[in-house]
């Protein structure tokens, strides 16, 4: 694995209106078999594994993601479509985002939409 750190880290605007600005830290080289876990103070974790042929973008979305604290949506904005992870606790915080940008959710990937309430429309 190599790690760059960006310092300092080239911002940028991002979101509906461009008024998101967001910090780009570091870049994560890894080579086949590696993996780098992304944690946060909630206590959720997000998993990437480089493989030969490519990634696993996510650990699996009805086992391990949930069991990490985090719910899979495929989301669209305009024409562009995201795989979005929700925090345990935070689907207030995510609908309003949703709305604030527009997006909207097309699919929840883990199973039963019955974990987190759906706005109307939704």
């Amino acid at each position: 694995m190599k790690i760059v750190r960006r310092d300092p880290p080239r911002r940028f605007s991002v979101g509906h209106d461009g008024e998101i600005a967001l910090s780009h830290c570091a870049d994560v080289a890894l080579t086949p078999d590696e993996q780098v876990t992304f944690t946060s103070d909630s206590g959720s974790e997000y998993d990437v594994v480089r493989k030969a042929w490519g990634y696993y973008a996510t650990p699996s979305l009805n086992r391990r993601l949930p069991g990490h604290g985090l719910r899979p949506a495929l989301v669209r904005s305009g024409e562009a479509t995201y795989l979005l992870l929700v925090e345990r606790d935070a689907e207030q915080a995510f609908h309003a985002y949703l709305e604030s940008q527009n997006m909207e959710v097309i699919l929840w990937l883990d199973g039963p939409a019955d974990v987190l309430p759906r706005q109307e429309g939704n």
